[in-house]
């Protein structure tokens, strides 16, 4: 019997040994992610709890957290087995924003002056389109290839909550999972990286900064950093040490969970590479963007207003929400909310070489910009949009190029074929969702 429980103490004392230095520093990242999530999902988008946890939580480890929201006080907090309690308010204007026990939840804040959109028909406009039909459309194939993104009877094999197609200009095909309308904002993660690249391209068209210029930060001048630029920032080829693995505990998981000001992060990387010579993608450098951004305006009001009025509200994107991090400043890298169909509104933007509706917002060479391959991307990459120029998607075109988001969000934009077609899930391709079989669907649907 001795033996037995000295048997049952030893490997107890090695359980608790394997937890303290594999899941315990991962704790704070869990609870953080969790509390986050849910705060976002269901205020932002009023999802129930459930919803939440059993959806957007459904990850491996996240599903540890025990998770609450509080109606009245707006906030959400996760913890794993009573441990690491982390909480994430919610401010109406702003979104969500994970906090440490440090926040002033007291202290006043300045919310962004938004545009409402003008009262016309979708794309342009939020009033539901009347039906046009193409006669070089098969709408039965049509919608056979979005039906057959969506899982079946419950299942979770694709897990795609929504499917918006554009075609010259004109709403062809549009589906929604149980639980999921055509008003329901959807978090876009690294998708926001190209809004965050829009924003540079307004003020460039504007002459008020030239990307080719060493990067504004006082801390590089005297260090090889001194020659990166925002065009190299831009291109995720600053050379700057940065680890995005979202598997482990790495550069990316503990800026987004627990930076308080997430620009900073990869500020104080060192460099491992000369510029331009060394792609490396990297959420930390969206981040820093989002913070140079910042340091371009007087007033944290002006900064905060450009976003929307440049871009997001200027093409009808009523819907988005850029949350911010502790600091003050957008997480361009990874908070965008929207709707699929205010989604599909920012890939027509591009669609029409950065002219909306007559009004040219964006330089057509800032477009033309973005979607050519940056050095030593193999033809993936452009500034913060990624490319099927390497032919990442065989049976796809090679000018398609596309906004892209962890769990599979994207908004690919194909200038060929003059369409535009958003997935919103919660897989993606080395999950099993089949991306090139999807597009290749749709397009195919289409006869020239």
């Amino acid at each position: 019997m001795k033996k037995i429980l000295k048997l049952l103490v030893f490997v107890l004392v090695i359980a608790f040994l394997y937890f303290g230095f594999t899941t315990y520093p991962k704790l704070d990242l869990i609870s953080g992610f969790s509390a986050k999530s849910i705060a976002s999902g269901h205020f932002l988008d009023n999802r129930p709890l459930d919803l939440i946890q059993k959806t957007d939580n459904d990850i491996k480890m996240i599903d540890l957290a025990s998770n609450s929201i509080d109606e009245a006080g707006k906030f959400a907090t996760s913890n794993v087995y009573g441990l690491k309690e982390r909480k994430a308010i919610y401010r109406e204007g702003l979104g969500a924003i994970l906090i440490n026990d440090d926040f002033d939840v007291s202290k006043p804040y300045l919310l962004p002056k938004r545009a409402k959109s003008k009262p016309l028909p979708f794309p342009y406009g939020n009033i539901d389109p009347a039906d046009t039909l193409f006669s070089n459309v098969d709408y039965s194939k049509l919608k056979k290839a979005v039906d057959d993104s969506f899982d079946k009877n419950g299942g979770k094999t694709k897990r795609t909550r929504a499917v918006v197609v554009l075609y010259k200009d004109k709403l062809i095909a549009e589906k929604y999972d149980t639980g999921f309308t055509k008003d329901s904002k959807i978090l876009g993660w690294s998708m926001t990286k190209s809004i965050t690249s829009s924003a540079f391209g307004v003020l460039a068209k504007q002459g008020k900064i030239d990307i080719y210029k060493p990067a504004p930060i006082a801390e590089w001048k005297n260090d090889d950093r001194k020659n990166i630029t925002i065009n190299d920032l831009l291109h995720m080829n600053s050379g700057l040490e940065w680890e995005e693995n979202y598997s482990t505990i790495c550069d990316a998981t503990k800026m987004l969970f627990q930076a308080e000001d997430m620009g900073k992060v990869q500020m104080d990387k060192p460099a491992q590479f000369k510029p331009d010579t060394h792609w490396n993608y990297s959420s930390g450098t969206t981040n820093l963007l989002s913070r140079i951004l910042k340091s371009q305006f007087k007033t944290q009001q002006e900064y905060l207003d450009f976003w929307y009025s440049a871009v997001i509200d200027k093409i009808g994107m009523s819907s988005m929400i850029v949350e911010q991090d502790m600091s003050g400043t957008f997480v361009g890298s990874s908070y965008g909310w929207a709707t699929p169909r205010d989604w599909s509104k920012f890939g027509l933007l591009y669609l029409h070489k950065g002219n909306w509706n007559g009004e040219q917002i964006l330089d057509e060479s800032w477009v033309k910009y973005t979607s050519t391959p940056t050095n030593t991307s193999e033809g993936k990459y452009g500034a913060q949009f990624w490319l099927n120029a390497g032919g990442k998607f065989p049976d796809v075109p090679r000018d398609m190029y596309y906004c892209s988001g962890y769990q599979g969000q994207m908004v690919a934009i194909i200038p060929s074929l003059d369409m535009v077609i958003v997935r919103m899930g919660l897989k993606e391709e080395d999950q099993g969702f089949d991306f090139n079989g999807f597009l290749k669907g749709i397009i195919s649907s289409v006869k020239k």
